[in-house]
């Protein structure tokens, strides 16, 4: 039987015996379908299609942009198997594992997490990282630009001490100076 036959024999188009074909239901013995085999994994791979149409968009990881509609996806149900035991496999199958209750559930609770984090961040009780690394870095710029100010500014007051206690004494007043200027300036929070 060649692969017209073949798809008058199971009611279907040409084309659609070439898709068989490729994703392997359908094997050819030379130019002829072999018929038998074909048929066996037609039983066991092929699955008939849904009176109700049931379709879901398919994932975009850039949205839909532009003027085109989405594109759908078919929804097939295999052998003996409703609308919505079709939808509960596919759903199986991509890993969603819950019924609407426990989803609503979850996203309501994700909702309130998502609200009380918001707050957090509003009401100062939560940084963002990212805040927090910057204000540092900041903070640290700062006292390292006064602390390497000091030498110049220092270095006549420190040449005329005489004793190493007081060049000593000195530098610790120099350094409490710069750390309480830093810190009046806001430049150091606490």
């Amino acid at each position: 039987m060649n692969q017209t036959e073949f798809a008058a024999f199971h009611n279907v188009s040409r084309k659609t015996v070439t898709k068989w074909k490729e994703r392997g239901w359908v094997v050819l013995s030379g130019d002829d379908v072999d018929v038998e085999v074909s048929n066996e994994k037609l039983k066991k791979y092929r699955v008939k299609r849904v009176t109700q149409s049931v379709t879901q968009p398919k994932g975009n990881k850039q949205g839909n942009k532009g003027n085109k509609p989405p594109e759908f996806i078919e929804v097939l149900a295999e052998d003996d198997e409703t609308p919505k035991d079709a939808a509960e496999r596919i759903i199986q199958e991509s890993g969603a594992f819950m019924d609407i209750d426990e989803a609503k559930r979850v996203k309501e609770n994700y909702l309130a997490l998502l609200n009380q984090l918001d707050y957090d961040i509003k009401s100062r009780k939560v940084v963002l990282f990212d805040d927090a690394l910057k204000s540092v870095g900041e903070q640290y710029a700062r006292i390292r630009t006064r602390l390497l100010a000091i030498p110049s500014e220092q270095a006549p007051r420190v040449h005329r001490l005489a004793s190493v206690s007081e060049v000593q004494d000195c530098l610790l007043d120099i350094i409490t100076e710069a750390m309480e200027e830093l810190t009046k300036d806001g430049g150091i929070s606490k």
